[in-house]
């Protein structure tokens, strides 16, 4: 399995923007979608966006529609998420996921298991 790690997590204000990257270990990512969820301190993990293997779909939730990006650079082992117009209520520790198959399910909501997980990253937005 992948291993991954999550970098540019911090602490702003709100209307700021961040670029959380997620590194995979090996050439393998190319073969995975990849996805972002965050959890909020008392709360579960939800889904915020997923990306195919080629970087040619993406799906966002409702949230985050117009101010996050997804997006992913093969070449590189990385995927990315672009986060403008922060809020506060998008403070949480942010997780990259992977997974061949079953992407749909992250979108459809019924399911929020992956094959590897990143350590988190934590986001902090002030008012």
């Amino acid at each position: 399995q992948v291993q991954l790690v999550e970098f540019g997590g911090g602490l702003v204000q709100a209307g700021d923007s961040l670029r959380l990257s997620c590194e995979a270990s090996d050439d393998s990512f190319s073969i995975y979608a990849m996805a972002w969820f965050r959890q909020a301190p008392g709360k579960e993990r939800d889904f915020v966006a997923t990306i195919n293997y080629s970087g040619g779909a993406t799906y966002y939730v409702d949230s985050v529609k117009g101010r996050f990006t997804i997006f992913r650079d093969n070449a590189k082992n990385t995927v990315y998420l672009q986060m403008n117009s922060l809020k506060p209520e998008d403070t949480a520790v942010y997780y990259c996921a992977a997974k061949q198959t079953g992407a749909f399910e992250w979108i459809a909501g019924t399911s929020r298991d992956a094959e590897c997980w990143g350590q988190g990253t934590q986001v902090t937005v002030s008012s």
